[in-house]
């Protein structure tokens, strides 16, 4: 390799570098700086005690992103995630022995005070899943929300219509609480009228579903569905069209909190202290009317904040 192409190769590691490097800072995590070596360039992210080395080099055979850390680690995940041209990076797939096509069922929110409960179903099909491996799809969990957005763009482009949202928004999330009185039944109602519109649009004959209570989907006792396969299993996010499910899912419940703080209101995701001292704050100044149009009001933290 001459001078002039490994000063080539030696630009784009940089820049890579300092793509990855600006992902980490937009994240939240603490970066050092770049340091430049003879044949690649470094960088080591920190999050507590924990350190993940990013190192991009340059050589005969390209340019290449290697992360040396704990592999099972946290940090390592949310680091690799935000590697954009390498979704997968040294990362170990426990792989699944999926059906050649069915429907898979995932849901976003269920956990978060404030903010919509969202349930996705995707179908695929034998060539859809190996393409949807192929970008990287898995647990939404293990992405980070800068990704989320253009991961789930791709998945929308490679199932086409194949899939249906169920969208929550607290409001009517709030209703159907006062309906039902249970989390689970909530989800179960979500979960069924996903399956059933892309039941009726795709006629698979099975469908996977993420375990959230030990009864049955409603669906599955229909006499119209009685020659469907109804699985459902504990971390059944290894299964693609659940993954994918659950990326679309968290990529429309992002976009309810995006939209917010558009308007000004940066409300906290989760059930964390964080979240709850928020809630405590709002509690002062908004009424129940227009807190139901922002938060899940059945949640335990109201009644420990003297709420509703």
């Amino acid at each position: 390799m001459n001078l002039e192409e490994q000063a080539r190769r030696g630009g784009q590691a940089k820049k890579q570098i300092e793509l990855i490097h600006k992902h980490c800072s937009n994240a939240g995590l603490h970066s050092s700086p770049i340091i430049k070596k003879d044949y690649n360039y470094e960088s080591t992210v920190q999050d507590g005690k924990e350190k993940i080395k990013i190192q991009v080099y340059f050589g005969k055979k390209g340019v290449k992103t290697i992360l040396q850390g704990n592999v099972d680690s946290g940090l390592y995940k949310t680091v690799n995630n935000l590697v954009i041209d390498e979704p997968r990076l040294d990362l170990k797939q426990n792989a699944v022995d999926e059906p050649e096509k069915y429907i898979g069922s995932d849901e976003c929110g269920k956990g978060d005070i404030f903010g919509p409960l969202v349930v996705c179903a995707v179908y695929v099909n034998k060539t859809t899943s190996e393409e949807l491996k192929k970008i990287g799809v898995r647990d939404s969990k293990e992405i980070s929300d800068f990704q989320i957005g253009s991961l789930a763009k791709k998945i929308k482009s490679i199932i086409d219509s194949n899939y249906e949202i169920v969208n929550i928004n607290p409001e009517k999330y709030n209703k159907l609480y006062d309906e039902f009185q249970n989390l689970n039944k909530l989800l179960n109602w979500a979960h069924s009228k996903a399956i059933e519109k892309l039941l009726e649009k795709t006629k698979c004959t099975t469908v996977i579903t993420d375990k959230f209570s030990n009864t049955d989907l409603s669906i599955s006792r229909s006499a119209e569905h009685v020659s469907v396969k109804f699985i459902q299993l504990t971390k059944a996010e290894s299964y693609t069209a659940v993954a994918a499910a659950s990326i679309i899912a968290r990529d429309a419940f992002n976009y309810w909190f995006n939209t917010h703080k558009k308007n000004n209101i940066e409300l906290p995701k989760g059930s964390s202290e964080k979240a709850e001292s928020f809630l405590k704050n709002m509690l002062k100044n908004f009424n129940k009317d227009e807190m139901s149009k922002l938060a899940k009001l059945h949640f335990k933290t109201f009644k420990k904040l003297n709420g509703f």
